[in-house]
């Protein structure tokens, strides 16, 4: 037997002890794998506690949504009251014109007494607040006869004279803006007529505002429709007073948009419809004669026409006269709205139009925000001319 033979011999026996080894491990780990413990049962005792209960999934689910559940959060703190709107006063907007007329005042004071300058002092600083010829003779002669019959000897008396005498004029005006007990299904209409540029748009928005915050339903009649903007202007306004607007198509006919609005107004019980105009120049009557139309179609039912109210520019002077003579003819004006009363505005054409026609000023414009548009207060107004 060679050396080869005996060695492959040798691995054979090694091979088969090695796989003897193994399975003989396996045999016996099989045997003596550990286990667990065996668990006591529990002795029956008098007294002894029972074991501790295991929450259901339900009971689990419950407090994990009690314990994630977010603490409410704190209420807000209510915000500050709204500072309370101010009403301008006269003396505040008039300031321009009263320091003119303290200036005249002053002189006829530091004359001591009333002579011929005093005359032509008080004769030029009524003219110049716009007071009008008519009415500034009407004043002066009377003054002339009061000092003539010596019931006026200084010139303080005569000026507190003549401030009494101009608040007499301006007494005594309906200036309420009227809204008739009208049938069930028939509606209030006040129409505003004025000439372009006098604030017409914007006036009818203000009184909209205010009219809705004393609790009237309110509808808007975009009755201009020959300016492009009036519509969109008015709108703007109904959005801000929560009013419903009635509008037509440029160019028609501003009669059809007014009764569509007054019926629209009927239909859903409104309380009033606040009607615009063209801004029509009163000396164009094709154009008055429209302006009448417009008035005839607002009365017909359910229409009540209860205000006419002419809006004038108080910086347009004794124009506005002019002004307030064709329309209260073509309109059956019951009232005027005197607009941009503040600045430069003058304003004694008050006197020549309730004096001269008997048409009240019923409103003042004294600004541009909704607070400005006021009842106008004749005797405040006076104060103002004289720096009261």
């Amino acid at each position: 037997m060679n050396a080869q033979t005996i060695l492959l011999i040798l691995l054979g026996v090694a091979l088969v002890f090695g796989l003897g080894v193994v399975l003989l491990n396996r045999r016996s780990g099989a045997h003596h794998r550990p286990t667990a413990p065996p668990v006591p049962r529990a002795v029956d005792e008098p007294n002894a506690a029972p074991p501790p209960a295991v929450p259901s999934t339900r009971e689990q689910t419950a407090v994990a949504t009690v314990a994630v559940e977010p603490e409410p959060e704190p209420e807000p703190e209510p915000e500050p009251d709204a500072e309370p709107v101010t009403r301008p006063s006269f003396r505040e907007r008039m300031a321009r014109t009263a320091t003119a007329m303290a200036g005249v005042f002053g002189g006829v004071r530091a004359r001591g007494g009333i002579t011929a300058d005093t005359w032509d002092d008080l004769e030029e600083a009524l003219l110049k607040a716009d007071v009008g010829v008519g009415v500034t003779d009407a004043l002066l002669d009377g003054l002339r006869s009061r000092v003539k019959a010596k019931e006026i000897e200084t010139a303080d008396a005569l000026l507190a004279a003549l401030q009494s005498d101009m608040s007499s004029r301006l007494a005594g005006a309906d200036r309420t803006l009227h809204l008739e007990t009208v049938p069930d299904g028939h509606v209030n209409v006040w129409l505003f007529v004025g000439v372009n540029g006098v604030g017409k748009t914007t006036t009818i928005g203000k009184v909209a505002a205010q009219q809705a915050a004393l609790g009237r339903t309110v509808v808007l009649a975009a009755g201009d429709t020959f300016r492009a903007a009036a519509a969109e202007q008015l709108g703007t306004w109904a959005e801000r007073s929560g009013a419903e607007l009635v509008r037509g198509n440029e160019g028609g006919d501003p009669s059809a948009v007014i009764f569509d609005g007054v019926q629209r107004a009927a239909a859903k019980g409104a309380d009033l419809v606040l009607g615009d105009t063209a801004g029509r120049l009163q000396n164009k009557s094709n154009l008055m004669d429209e302006l009448r139309k417009v008035r005839r179609v607002a009365g017909r039912e359910p229409g009540v026409v209860s205000e006419v109210l002419l809006v004038i520019d108080a910086t347009t002077g004794q124009n506005g006269l002019a002004q307030a003579r064709e329309f209260a003819e073509a309109a059956g004006v019951t009232g005027v709205v005197l607009s941009k009363l503040d600045g430069s505005a003058k304003g004694g054409i008050v006197f020549a139009i309730e004096t001269e026609l008997g048409i009240p000023v019923k409103l003042v414009g004294l600004g541009e925000t909704i607070a400005d548009l006021v009842d106008f207060d004749p005797d405040e107004f006076v104060a103002a001319l004289f720096g009261g």
